[in-house]
């Protein structure tokens, strides 16, 4: 592949999934400077792979999977330098207080957040509609093994959201 091909491609497929690989990068970020210094880890890694991308998949499921490959690898990486037994910053109010949709939205970041890299790369793809069996084969566990992460998920949720009430 030729470096202005390349460069056009990765052009293109910025800006068309620029929105995909920031909130995937937000739910393994947390801090303005964390979340820029994460994207611009994905947006090299984008660089890199355009190459090895094949066509076995959809542009859009494939720039997700290397951006949560990346958060996965970053949160990690980042975690030795960090201590783990700081506390999250209580955001929202109690959940039935919540009116304004970005309140709802911020608490479920909150909730996100405090799952394993795992879990969370799941839940993202979860709401951004995939099927259990693309979940699967994104993330390389079986779809009855999606199916229990996510009741495990719904569940702790939902404990969650009683204890506020």
């Amino acid at each position: 592949m030729i470096e202005s091909e390349r460069n056009k491609i990765f052009d293109q497929w910025l800006a068309r999934h620029k929105g995909l690989l920031f909130k995937v990068v937000r739910a393994y970020a947390f801090t303005p400077q964390d979340r820029e210094d994460l994207f611009q880890e994905v947006v090299l890694q984008v660089w890199k792979s355009i190459p090895k991308f094949r066509e076995e998949s959809a542009v859009s499921t494939w720039l997700y999977r290397i951006a949560l490959n990346v958060g996965i690898k970053w949160t990690t990486k980042t975690q030795r330098y960090q201590e783990m037994n700081q506390p999250m910053p209580e955001i929202s109010p109690i959940l039935k207080e919540m009116e304004i949709p970005d309140q709802r939205l911020i608490w479920l970041y909150e909730q996100i957040a405090q799952l394993n890299a795992i879990d969370r790369s799941l839940t993202l793809l979860l709401l951004d509609g995939f099927s259990y069996k693309e979940m699967a084969k994104m993330l390389g566990i079986t779809e009855s093994n999606v199916g229990v992460k996510i009741n495990r998920f719904k569940k702790e949720l939902m404990k969650r959201t009683d204890k506020q009430l």
